[in-house]
């Protein structure tokens, strides 16, 4: 049996399995994390940046009035976008505000990069020429130190971080009184970011794998080792992305607003050695040539810390 949970190093548990709300359309939001709560998931992906927590948080109104599933039962983080890394709380304020929620179970630095707070869009402010508008001389540490004194407040259960590289890591964990609880990172077979898993397993920081199928379109179901395991297995594609996670000891989040989809996503089947050598080859193979393929980077100007991408 694949694991259901992962203890975190503030003694919480967070599900293996997540439900992702990121590039869900307008409309289809509430009735997908209804349906999800009401069909398993006990964890709610969501962020002030997605556009969409007015509609998460109807989702979570319905399926908490259904008797199905309780607020304590659910696992609910949320993330600060870039343009609130100065003024950490009010962020928190909007997404609790829109998921109409006392207090989210973890909250994440989205990405650890100021936009221009004061700039010429909430979310996207842009220079003349069109580029962002991005504080080059910030320091992501001061967003950190905020988020630490979220934890008196009652809003938030734990703290974490989003799109972390290892040397990103390792500017924030000497002055960091709380570690970070999670690391969210894009994670798949063709972008293993071991490295960054490597440090967080050391340092007692749980990684969560956002994109585990690649992304739009499912772009590794067609992966020569990925289709050799699902055959092995005899399950899908998608539920061998999504288990090569959980094998790992990491948390993946899954998104879907498709009923049949959602709940097949929740199958996660355990993967042995030889399954995993399979992927781990692959990955290596695409390590050794430089082909590594990232799907998700802001178009920020900003060399993040990340190997494929520095």
């Amino acid at each position: 049996m694949a694991a259901t949970k992962f203890k975190l190093n503030t003694g919480a548990e967070m599900p293996a399995v997540g439900f992702g709300t990121w590039q869900s359309n307008p409309g289809e939001v509430q009735a997908a994390v209804s349906y999800a709560l009401q069909n398993g998931y006990r964890l709610v992906d969501c962020a002030y940046c997605y556009g969409n927590e007015d509609e998460v948080g109807q989702g979570l109104k319905e399926a908490f009035g259904s008797g199905a599933v309780k607020r304590d039962d659910v696992f609910i983080m949320t993330k600060a976008w870039a343009t609130y890394n100065t003024r950490i709380e009010e962020g928190l304020d909007k997404s609790l505000k829109s998921l109409g929620l006392d207090y989210v179970d973890l909250y994440l630095i989205h990405w650890p990069v100021l936009l221009n707070p004061d700039g010429n869009h909430d979310k996207f402010p842009t220079l003349p020429d069109g580029s962002r508008d991005v504080i080059r001389d910030w320091n992501h540490v001061e967003a950190w130190k905020q988020m630490e004194a979220l934890l008196s407040t009652g809003k938030v259960k734990a703290i974490g971080v989003c799109n972390y590289s290892k040397r990103y890591l390792e500017e924030l964990l000497p002055h960091a009184k709380v570690v970070p609880a999670i690391n969210q990172i894009e994670n798949h077979p063709s972008l293993p970011q071991q490295e960054i898993v490597d440090l967080c397993r050391e340092k007692g920081i749980h990684v969560v794998a956002y994109s585990p199928l690649g992304s739009t379109g499912s772009p590794l179901f067609g992966a020569e080792p990925v289709v050799k395991v699902a055959e092995r297995r005899g399950v899908s594609p998608g539920t061998v992305l999504l288990s090569y996670h959980v094998a790992r000891g990491s948390t993946v989040l899954a998104k879907s607003v498709t009923p049949a989809r959602i709940k097949a996503n929740l199958e996660i089947v355990p993967l042995d050695a030889e399954d995993m050598k399979l992927l781990d080859d692959y990955s290596a193979e695409l390590t050794r040539k430089g082909e590594l393929k990232r799907y998700v980077y802001p178009p920020f100007g900003v060399d993040f810390g990340f190997p494929d991408k520095s």
